[in-house]
């Protein structure tokens, strides 16, 4: 915040760490500080752009095999905004649709998914990342209809737009917000 009260933009990460990995949400630690998920589709980019966002390169680890996360993951990370820190955790969900994983495997990951996004205190929010090349898929929509079911605010981000010619990038993005009615921030 400026001396008026607005957000400047200058935002720095100071610190962030792994804090927890889980396959049960029961092995979760209990929730510290606000908590905002990533969910999204195997292999959509949910591991890079958390570590773009806390300016690291390999906090988060990232593979290009599709069902790489196969735990919830929480990074916890350290602001400061001007004189003012915060406390943020991030937490990376495992990736839904196709994996190179068992089905068993697989189909565990749902009610993880879903129990942690309904059941969390610390929830404060979701990215939803969507591949702009793949578009909206029938797994986003559902998750879309489950977040709002359980009065989660989700965020859309569009991943992988530099894969796209800069000629159809804005007319991809403006494909995915027609079909989810609602703002998409690319990325």
């Amino acid at each position: 915040m400026n001396t008026e009260g607005r957000y400047n933009g200058r935002m720095n990460v100071l610190d962030a760490e792994f804090v927890a990995g889980a396959t049960a949400l029961g092995q979760l630690p209990a929730p510290t500080f606000a908590e905002v998920a990533f969910a999204g589709r195997s292999n959509v980019g949910k591991s890079s752009l958390i570590n773009n966002l806390v300016q690291r390169k390999k906090l988060v680890r990232t593979s290009g095999a599709p069902g790489c996360t196969r735990a919830i993951n929480i990074f916890r990370v350290r602001l400061r905004s001007n004189d003012e820190e915060a406390h943020l955790d991030l937490v990376d969900l495992p990736g839904y649709g196709y994996a190179q994983r068992s089905k068993t495997e697989r189909r565990s990951w749902g009610p993880l998914i879903e129990g942690f996004l309904s059941d969390r205190p610390g929830l404060r929010g979701a990215i939803v990342i969507i591949d702009v090349r793949r578009g909206v898929q029938s797994d986003d929509i559902q998750l879309l209809e489950f977040l709002e079911s359980v009065s989660v605010t989700p965020i859309l981000v569009a991943t992988k737009i530099d894969k796209l010619p800069s000629s159809k990038r804005k007319p991809a993005i403006a494909a995915i917000r027609r079909q989810v009615d609602r703002p998409v921030v690319p990325y």
